[in-house]
């Protein structure tokens, strides 16, 4: 027969008086201290890193926007300033040759592949396209002289450094993909914008 043991009394808990000055509780294991400070050195969650990405979206396209509307702080160093402010609006304010480039090159060589072996063609498209493209610089030039004579009257001559490629490569591209977009209409007379 087995003999049950009594059941032992459980011992009262020890009874610690609080100290003034003292910290009142028992000293943690190291092993718990360390594991309750333990925290990854980069982050590897995938909820912060999607918001981080998603952040990050957001301010790019709040960057794009404000380029794209000619705000000052977005434009990259080569689109800031008064002067260059000036040079694009003389260029959205006109027709410019060269925005029609690129529309006869696609008909050119829509042309050229329909009749293209014909040579007769070839002799009436050909020199069309080179007298369209020798006005379109030709018009480029014309208006970075009156770009370059603008800016020296109203900012001095100290400003007009590169004026003619910048004013040349802008009246060459369509208007529809110029960055920043146009801020004035067709038409409208160019107003100098101080800062």
């Amino acid at each position: 027969m087995s003999r049950k043991k009594p059941a032992a009394e459980p011992e009262p808990a020890p009874v610690t008086e609080e100290r003034a000055g003292a910290k009142n509780r028992p000293t943690p294991k190291r092993k718990d201290q360390e594991a309750a400070n333990r925290r990854p050195l980069v982050g590897n969650s995938k909820a912060a890193k999607a918001d981080q990405k998603a952040r990050q979206r957001a301010e790019r396209e709040v960057a794009r926007q404000g380029m794209m509307r000619g705000e000052e702080k977005f434009l990259p160093p080569r689109d800031r300033g008064p002067v260059k402010r000036l040079l694009r609006d003389m260029v959205d304010t006109r027709w410019n040759i060269g925005e029609f480039l690129l529309p006869l090159m696609l008909v050119v060589l829509a042309a050229m592949l329909l009749g293209g072996q014909n040579p007769q063609a070839q002799l009436l498209i050909l020199p069309l396209v080179y007298g369209v493209m020798a006005i379109g610089v030709l018009d480029a030039w014309w208006l970075g002289r009156r770009a370059k004579k603008r800016v020296t009257a109203e900012f001095g001559e100290a400003h007009t450094r590169g004026i003619a490629w910048y004013v040349a490569l802008r009246s060459l591209q369509m208007r529809m993909s110029r960055v920043p977009r146009p801020q004035i209409k067709r038409g409208e007379p160019v107003v100098v914008h101080r800062r």
